[in-house]
């Protein structure tokens, strides 16, 4: 069995090595690319008094790389038609010397709305060169490998995992193969865009998901939003009458002198059933406040904080942790509540302060967790991202997700002009009906 698994781990290394080179050469596509009525970055807004900044972020990004590949274009076309080259034997002539700058050059400003196509044509322009006897003593331009590595840059964050590590073992073949002097230098110099491109893909889909997160989050407190609403007012009504009926039906006898026994009965019964069905009023309130078992799919706790702290780290935040006492084996609402208190906590601390420093504080102590999460100003370069629209509704679900079982939340500015937000969470939810 041992010999029969080393000899799969070869074949499943081979097989995601020819994958990967075949998604990047034929059969691979790259995300859709981003709308051109996209929205300016927080630090290039004040383009706007420019006049720049009122044109769509997404159409002014590819105008830019259209004029600057064409000044790379005649950059490399006078670099070729240098008199030490026009003048050599074998020159092909102005117009193909001009066509050779344009496939080198020309993916730059393709590679935004196409990255894998623009990628896929650089790569060939440079094996076009290389096989061609013509210009002799040039294996790069400037301008060439400028777009070919802002094309693997832009393939590495808009590309899966697969194409990504076909496109650099393309790559890296290439530069060896074309030329193994300048091989080292080259494949140096690739390494750059693959390790940035790799960190900002990372970081996207950190924020990406976060914000997922934080879309299902919010979902689930609009339903327990509602379910306490539910829970108001039957309270509020039946078991307000409920509890008239049991009350009168028990006072019912004093008031008359002479009272048939058969009646006395009826009205304890009536008392009886009505206490009953205040009991049960209870708990269905608890049902409806506690959310325990509303939903058949596996809830989140604590144990998961690792991956929630993670996702915090990877979208900007310099989260430090702290954690005292067992927090294994909490109630199951219990953790489900700590953690979406902590996750939305840290979605604030995104968006209201990007890349800011974060103290993360979770203790147990005599059967109540304590949470703590608070965070410095945005760091420097960085803006708050914009308000939600309506202006969310964070806040008030994190105090009524506490307030449920029977807790208590605050959140306040801090003086160095971040945000805190502590909550304190009993495991064993305290009658509130």
């Amino acid at each position: 069995m041992a010999g029969d698994e080393s000899e799969d781990e070869p074949n499943l290394l081979r097989t995601a090595l020819r994958n990967g080179v075949l998604a990047a050469a034929v059969t691979g596509r790259a995300e859709p690319a981003p709308p051109l009525d996209r929205p300016w970055p927080a630090g290039l807004r004040w383009t706007r008094f420019l006049g720049v900044g009122r044109l769509p972020f997404g159409l002014v990004t590819n105008l830019f790389w259209l004029v600057l590949t064409a000044l790379i274009i005649g950059g490399t076309n006078s670099t070729l038609q240098e008199p030490v080259r026009s003048d050599a034997a074998g020159y092909p002539g102005d117009g193909t010397a001009l066509l050779i700058a344009v496939i080198l050059t020309a993916p730059l400003a393709l590679r935004d709305r196409h990255p894998l196509a623009a990628w896929r044509m650089s790569f060939a322009a440079m094996a076009v060169v290389a096989l061609s006897p013509w210009p002799p003593g040039i294996e790069y331009t400037e301008g060439g490998a400028f777009a070919a590595l802002m094309c693997v840059y832009t393939v590495t964050v808009r590309c899966s995992r697969d194409i990504t590590l076909g496109v650099a073992i393309l790559s890296f073949a290439g530069v060896w193969i074309k030329d193994a002097d300048t091989a080292p230098g080259a494949s140096v110099l690739l390494l750059l865009p693959l390790a940035v491109g790799y960190a900002v893909r990372l970081r996207r889909t950190s924020r990406r998901q976060l914000a997922e997160q934080e879309r299902r989050h919010q979902d689930a407190e609009a339903v327990l939003t509602e379910r306490q609403r539910i829970a108001r007012e039957m309270h509020d009504v039946v078991a307000h009458h409920m509890s008239m009926i049991a009350i009168q039906a028990e006072a019912a006898p004093y008031k008359v002198e002479a009272v048939p026994d058969e009646t006395r009965r009826d009205l304890a019964e009536i008392r009886a059933t009505a206490l009953d069905a205040l009991t049960e009023m209870r708990r269905i309130l608890g049902v409806l406040r506690s959310e325990d078992g509303a939903d058949t799919a596996p809830q989140p706790s604590l144990d998961r904080l690792d991956e929630l702290i993670g996702n915090a780290r990877a979208a900007g935040l310099q989260v430090e942790m702290l954690l005292d006492g067992d927090l294994a084996g909490l109630p199951p609402g219990v953790g489900l509540t700590a953690f979406r208190i902590l996750q939305e906590a840290l979605s604030n601390a995104m968006r209201h302060a990007p890349g800011s420093r974060v103290h993360v504080e979770v203790s147990r102590d005599d059967a109540i967790v304590w949470l703590g999460v608070v965070n410095g100003p945005p760091a420097d370069g960085q803006a708050p991202g914009p308000p939600l629209p309506g202006g969310g509704h964070g806040l008030v679900g994190m105090r009524e997700r506490a307030a449920a079982l029977g807790g208590e939340l605050t959140a306040r500015p801090t003086p160095e002009g971040g945000f805190a937000v502590t909550a304190n969470l009993p495991e064993k939810t305290r009658d509130r009906s």
